[in-house]
């Protein structure tokens, strides 16, 4: 069975800092892909982060530059690492496992698994 479990979330002022742990079981991060999303009351999950099996990792426009994806195989976690955060950044982050078809690392719809979320909220 796999579980993603988050960590790290919280408040913090505009320009602030905050590291977001997935932690995985049942599911290998080695050699496999991984995405951070977030998302909004009203709004769609939105891809903010992906690494694939060759370490490779992509961002969206909004946070390039800000925002780094790192994993440690000996933990089997992902993390993301979020620098001058905005206030506009203020979402539930998940991580997300389990890439399908179509195989985008920033679509919501290319993964089987999810964790439950965790609150980030940046003031202005």
């Amino acid at each position: 069975q796999v579980q993603l479990v988050e960590s790290g979330g919280g408040s913090v002022q505009s320009g602030g800092s905050l590291r977001l742990s997935c932690a995985a079981s049942g599911y290998s991060v080695r050699n496999n892909n991984m995405g951070w999303f977030r998302q909004v009351p009203g709004k769609e999950r939105e891809g903010v982060a992906g690494i694939d099996s060759a370490r490779n990792t992509i961002y969206a426009d909004s946070v390039k530059g800000r925002f780094t994806v790192s994993q440690d195989n000996a933990k089997n976690t992902v993390y993301l690492q979020m620098n001058s955060l905005k206030p506009e950044d203020t979402a539930i982050y998940y991580c997300a496992a389990g890439l399908r078809s179509p195989w985008r690392l920033l679509l919501h719809s290319s993964y089987n698994y999810w964790g439950q979320g965790a609150q980030v909220t940046v003031s202005s």
